[in-house]
C-alpha cells in the first residue's frame, strides 16, 4: 500500500502541480490522514522543496467547536482563519488540496452557523482566490480516504480503508505502468472535445430527462469551454482535480430557467443533500426541496449574495470510469466526474475571451456570476438528453442517452 501512495503522492507533486526544486508547498490536510501527509512532504523534500506549510484539519475539533461556540467566538479563532493562504500563494507556492470527507459527522451541527463559519474562512482568503482565478496559483485537489467515509462508500467490506485507497489508485490511472502518459492522453482527448465545442459557438443548452430535469440555460457571448488542466500565466499545465472527466464552462448568470434533479447526493460539509431539486427563473433559485438535507440545501444556496445563481455547467458522459465503477462516492470531487453538473456560485473566469485580466465588475458585465461560494452537485443520467443551439440558430443535439453524440 505504502508504494501505491508514493506514487500517488509523486503523481499529484510532478504530473498534476510540477512542483520545483526550491517552490514553496501548501499542503491542506485531514487529521485522519496524516500518515499520507509524511508520505507527500517526504515526495516533496526529495524535489528540493524546502518550505511546507502543513495545515491539519481535525473534523471532530471542528465539530465540537461549531457546536459550542457562537459565531463570534469562531471568527476569532485561528481555525477558522484562512489568511496564512494568502501568504503563501503571493509567495508561489504550489498547494496541494487533500479532500477527505467524513459522512454526517456533522449532522448535528445548526447548518446557518456552519455556513457562516464557512464564509469567514473564504472571506479570509481572497488574495489565494484572486490568485487562483488568474491563473497564477498552482493547485490541485485529491482524495484521500478516512475509515467513516470508506465504510459508507463500501459498507459490505470487510477492509473498506483499503478498498477505497485501492479504488482511488485505479480511477486516478496510479495502477498503471504508463500512469503518466495515461493520464495524458485522456486530457488530450478532453482537450479536443473542448475544441470542438468551443467551434461550434453555442449561445443556449436545453437539458432534459426522466427525473424530472426539464432546464435551458444561455452561455456568453464571448463564452470558452475549459478542461481540469490549465495553463498557468507561467507557461506550466496544471490539473486541478485530480482525477478528470469533465468539460465545462461558466454561463450567462441571468439565463436559467426551469428544473433539475439531482442525480447522485450530495457530500456538503460532512452533511448529506439526497433526492433533491431546484427550480429557476431568470437565473435565479426560486424554489427548491430535499428528502434528506433540506435545512444544508437552503442555507447552501442562500450562503452568501449570488450564491443562488449558477456558476459553472459541466458535461460529462455516463459511460465513464467513475461511473462505470457503479458506486456513490459521497465526494465531489469523484461523483462530479461521474455525471453531468452543475454549480451554485462563482463561476471560472478563463470561460471567457480575456477573462482573467478582467476585474470582477468587468467579469459581471459580461454575465458571469462573482461569489464567495462555489458548490457543485450532479444532474446527469443514463437518459439526458443536452440540445444546444449556437448563435447562428442552428440546432446541436450534444448528448444522447447521457452521452455525447456527433462526434464531440
Amino acid at each position: 500500500m505504502e508504494e501505491l501512495q508514493r506514487k500517488y503522492a509523486d503523481m499529484i507533486l510532478k504530473v498534476c502541480l510540477h512542483v520545483k526544486e526550491g517552490q514553496p508547498l501548501f499542503i491542506s490536510a485531514n487529521s485522519e490522514r496524516i500518515d499520507f501527509v509524511r508520505i507527500l512532504a517526504s515526495e516533496a523534500y526529495k524535489l528540493g522543496v524546502k518550505d511546507i506549510y502543513f495545515e491539519i484539519i481535525d473534523s471532530y475539533i471542528k465539530h465540537d467547536m461549531l457546536k459550542y461556540l457562537d459565531i463570534e467566538d469562531l471568527r476569532k479563532s485561528n481555525y477558522f482563519n484562512n489568511e496564512i493562504w494568502n501568504e503563501y500563494a503571493k509567495k508561489g507556492a504550489a498547494f496541494v488540496l487533500l479532500k477527505t470527507e467524513m459522512p454526517d459527522l456533522m449532522k448535528d451541527i445548526d447548518s446557518e452557523k456552519q455556513s457562516k463559519a464557512t464564509l469567514y474562512s473564504l472571506e479570509t482568503r481572497k488574495e489565494f482566490d484572486n490568485l487562483r482565478e488568474k491563473n497564477i496559483v498552482p493547485w490541485c485537489i485529491a482524495a484521500v480516504p478516512s475509515l467513516s467515509w470508506a465504510e459508507k462508500v463500501f459498507p459490505n467490506s470487510s477492509n473498506a480503508l483499503d478498498d477505497l485507497w485501492n479504488k482511488i489508485f485505479e480511477i486516478c490511472g496510479v495502477l498503471k505502468d504508463n500512469s503518466e502518459e495515461e493520464l495524458n492522453n485522456k486530457l488530450d482527448k478532453l482537450t479536443k472535445r473542448k475544441d470542438k465545442l468551443n467551434n461550434y459557438k453555442i449561445k443556449k443548452l436545453i437539458y432534459k430527462n426522466s427525473l424530472g430535469t426539464d432546464f435551458s440555460i444561455e452561455l456568453p457571448d464571448n463564452v470558452l469551454w475549459a478542461v481540469g488542466r490549465e495553463e498557468l500565466a507561467n507557461g506550466d499545465n496544471i490539473l486541478v482535480n485530480y482525477p478528470t472527466e469533465e468539460v465545462f464552462t461558466s454561463p450567462d448568470f441571468e439565463s436559467a430557467n426551469g428544473i433539475v434533479y439531482s442525480s447522485k447526493p450530495l457530500c456538503y460539509q460532512d452533511k448529506i443533500i439526497n433526492n433533491f431539486w431546484l427550480k429557476f427563473e431568470n437565473g435565479v433559485v426560486v424554489d427548491y426541496d430535499a428528502l434528506e438535507g433540506l435545512d444544508t440545501l437552503k442555507y447552501l444556496i442562500n450562503i452568501c449574495e449570488n450564491s443562488n445563481r449558477l456558476g459553472e455547467v459541466a458535461l460529462v458522459e455516463y459511460d465513464s470510469p467513475i461511473s462505470n465503477s457503479n458506486l456513490i462516492f459521497y465526494t465531489t470531487l469523484f461523483d462530479e466526474n461521474a455525471a453531468c453538473h452543475l454549480a451554485l456560485g462563482d463561476s471560472f473566469a478563463e470561460c471567457i475571451e480575456n477573462g482573467i485580466n478582467m476585474s470582477e465588475e468587468e467579469l459581471e458585465k459580461n454575465k458571469l456570476n462573482k461569489c464567495k461560494s462555489h458548490i457543485d452537485f450532479m444532474i446527469g443520467t443514463s437518459d439526458l438528453s443536452i440540445t444546444g443551439i449556437t448563435v447562428d440558430g442552428d440546432v446541436i443535439e450534444i448528448f444522447k442517452d447521457g452521452n455525447f453524440i456527433n462526434n464531440i
